[in-house]
């Protein structure tokens, strides 16, 4: 069984680019997620980078921005290429099924929005979330 659920925020916005043949949307992103801490240890955050297809990632490309939190839902894969130096690097990427938007919004243009911003904009057929709900 190959399945990995992660939710973390994005440290950059998402890059898009097309495949050559098909030119199928492909996106990229790296999100930062915290490791459970133990008492007295020090806080660990790992970097997974995210790969998503198709229409999703056209999504992805055009509502997350650095620092939006997301759910993200898919399998690992690992590789390997040989870099400049001739030495081999190994790579663990995780490639979406499922990308769930967490925070919502239109990227901001001319800049990337920061951890704390939130965006009132919901995308149609969905109402905003009440923040004062008592429980």
């Amino acid at each position: 069984m190959n399945s990995v659920v992660l939710i973390g925020r994005l440290t950059r916005d998402p890059e898009l680019r097309y495949t050559a043949g098909t030119q199928m949307a492909v996106a990229t992103f790296t999100v930062a997620i915290d490791r459970p801490v133990r008492a007295g240890g020090e806080r660990q955050t790992d970097f997974p980078r995210v790969t998503v297809f198709g229409k999703q990632a056209e999504n992805c490309e055009k509502f997350l921005a650095k620092g939006r939190m997301v759910g993200v839902q898919g399998r690992l894969q690992t590789g390997s290429y040989t870099n400049k130096d001739g030495a081999t690097v190994y790579t663990t990427d995780v490639v979406a099924d499922r990308v769930e938007f967490l925070e919502w919004g239109d990227k901001p243009q001319g800049s990337s929005s920061s951890q704390s911003s939130r965006v009132d904009d919901a995308p149609a057929g969905f109402s905003a979330i009440d923040e004062d709900i008592p429980f």
